[in-house]
């Protein structure tokens, strides 16, 4: 059973329900729930996802904003297991206290992001990378090509950077619009984020190396010289053993990350 009951979606709420079971049959399949797995969903829905883990797996924990939705996705839940929801904003989620409260060395993460929430809800997730196993997340397809772009491509740029940095990033599959309801005017798809071992990341400060990502990509046609003016000086980029007449679209994960190490210093 995929749906138990169809409460409409809210547009300002950026609701777009799952309900082609093909697709959802994909996700979980590339998510392949393991016993002793902790499940965190994000937005739920109308259940689409949430039943078949269920199903998988037997036990899962939901944050979903929309309160409409909590009664018919409770009652749902019951004929597929122990369904544990969390009412709120995920962005005010604490997720590293969350892993441990559920009693988890790390928690599992999976969701239909909504598109208008997407890169705020990553750059939270990153912030609690060392509590979290692996992401698995449905977004708009533009979003999961920027996510993944190598350096030079034009949609490479700070949210590339930034995930790439703390993340292996995997795009898995496309969807089209037809596999929700109601259908978006554009395609999605799903990817997979594996968060970075502590001691591969190589970044010394985290606050600093942003900083600087966010200034490079700021306005993308200037200069790393002029961008990173009152940032970061041109002697400084030059030691870093780049180009200060370079775009920050030249520059790949591993240049930020030494150029941020050495104006810290």
């Amino acid at each position: 059973m995929i749906g138990a009951f169809t409460e409409p979606a809210k547009k300002h709420l950026g609701q777009n329900f799952l309900h082609e079971r093909g697709v959802i049959a994909k996700i979980v399949q590339a998510i392949d729930p393991q016993p002793g797995d902790v499940l965190v969903e994000i937005g739920p829905g109308q259940g689409a996802l949430t039943f078949p883990l269920l199903d998988r797996h037997g036990a899962l924990t939901a944050i979903e904003f929309d309160r409409d939705l909590h009664a018919p996705l409770q009652a749902a839940a019951r004929a597929h297991g122990e369904l544990r929801l969390i009412e709120g904003d995920v962005l005010g989620v604490d997720f590293t206290a969350l892993a441990t409260e559920l009693g988890a060395g790390k928690i599992r993460l999976v969701g239909n992001l909504p598109y208008n929430l997407s890169s705020p809800i990553l750059f939270h997730a990153l912030d609690h990378a060392t509590a979290i196993r692996d992401m698995h997340f449905m977004l708009q397809k533009e979003v999961v090509e920027r996510m993944a772009a190598p350096p030079g491509n034009k949609v490479y740029g700070r949210l590339s950077v930034m995930l790439q940095a703390y993340c292996m990033v995997t795009p898995l599959f496309t969807v089209p619009p037809g596999a929700f309801r109601p259908a978006p005017k554009v395609d999605s798809a799903v990817v997979r984020l594996l968060p970075r071992a502590a001691e591969t990341i190589g970044i010394d400060d985290r606050e600093r190396f942003a900083a600087i990502v966010r200034a490079a990509f700021g306005q993308r046609r200037k200069t790393l010289r002029n961008a990173l003016s009152g940032t970061v000086d041109a002697d400084a980029i030059a030691a870093a053993g780049l180009d200060p007449g370079a775009r920050a679209e030249r520059l790949s994960v591993a240049d930020f990350v030494r150029l941020a190490n050495l104006a810290a210093a």
